[in-house]
C-alpha cells in the first residue's frame, strides 16, 4: 500500500507473437548458446520502452542503449574446441551459437513490443498518484536499491487492483511494473536510468522463471498476435 502522505534498440521483426502462459521451465534456456539472464531482462525492459507511444524520454533512452551490455559470447570461450587442423570446426560452432543469440534477441524483441502494445492502452489507467509517489521516491537519493524495489513493489500491488482479474496474473506484472517505469520516466526523464536498472533488477528476483518460460513457449509455438487481447 502507498504511503498517505504521497496519495493528494529497433525491432529486427515486425511478426506479432503471442504471450502464452507460463508453464515448466526448460533448462536448455540458460545454456552458453542463449542469452544470459540479465540481457534477456535488459532487452526485454529496454524494447518495451522503445516501443511504448507517446514517451518524453527519447534522448535519454538514447544515451542508456549505448551504454547497455552487448550479449555476445567471447571468442575465448570456444578455444578448447580448436581442431589441431585448424579452427573451422570452432567457427562454425560460434556462428551457429550467434545465429541462436540473434534470433532470440528478435522473438525477445517482439514480446516487448506486444507488451508495449498493452500497455499504451492501458496507461491512462495508472493513477497520477502511484506515478508521483514513484517519482519522488527515485529522486530520494539516500534511498538504496533494495528500498527501489520495494516501492515498485508497492506501486505495483496497488496498480494491480485495478485490473481485470480474467489476466493472467503474471503477464500483468510484467507489464505494468514496465509500464510503471515507463510512466515514471515520463514524468521525470531524468530518472529513466534508475528506473530502468531497478525494473531489470525487480523482475529478475520476481519474474525471470515467467519470463524464460514465456520465451521458450514463444520459441517452441506457432503463435498469433496478443496485441487485441
Amino acid at each position: 500500500m502507498l504511503p498517505s502522505r504521497l496519495l493528494p534498440w529497433t525491432p529486427a521483426s515486425q511478426k506479432p507473437v503471442e504471450l502464452p502462459a507460463a508453464c515448466a521451465m526448460d533448462p536448455k534456456i540458460s545454456n552458453g548458446a542463449r542469452l544470459q539472464h540479465e540481457h534477456i531482462t535488459d532487452l526485454l525492459v529496454f524494447g518495451f520502452l522503445q516501443n511504448c507511444c507517446n514517451s518524453n524520454f527519447h534522448k535519454e533512452l538514447k544515451a542508456l542503449g549505448h551504454d547497455l551490455p552487448v550479449p555476445a559470447y567471447p571468442r575465448e570461450d570456444y578455444d578448447d574446441e580448436l581442431q589441431t587442423d585448424g579452427n573451422r570446426c570452432s567457427h562454425i560452432v560460434l556462428e551457429r551459437e550467434e545465429t541462436e543469440s540473434e534470433n532470440q534477441e528478435e522473438i525477445i524483441q517482439n514480446i516487448a513490443r506486444q507488451l508495449a502494445q498493452i500497455g499504451d492502452r492501458m496507461d491512462s489507467r495508472i493513477p497520477p498518484r502511484v506515478v508521483n509517489y514513484l517519482a519522488m521516491e527515485f529522486m530520494n537519493v539516500d534511498l538504496s536499491e533494495e528500498d527501489r524495489k520495494d516501492c515498485l513493489s508497492a506501486a505495483l500491488e496497488e496498480v494491480m487492483k485495478t485490473y481485470p482479474k480474467d489476466m493472467e496474473r503474471e503477464k500483468t506484472m510484467l507489464m505494468l511494473t514496465m509500464l510503471l517505469a515507463k510512466k515514471v520516466a515520463d514524468h521525470t526523464p531524468s530518472l529513466l536510468r534508475g528506473v530502468f536498472h531497478t525494473t531489470v533488477n525487480f523482475i529478475n528476483q520476481n519474474l525471470l522463471t515467467y519470463v524464460r518460460n514465456l520465451l521458450r513457449n514463444v520459441r517452441t509455438s506457432d503463435v498469433s498476435s496478443l496485441a487485441s487481447h
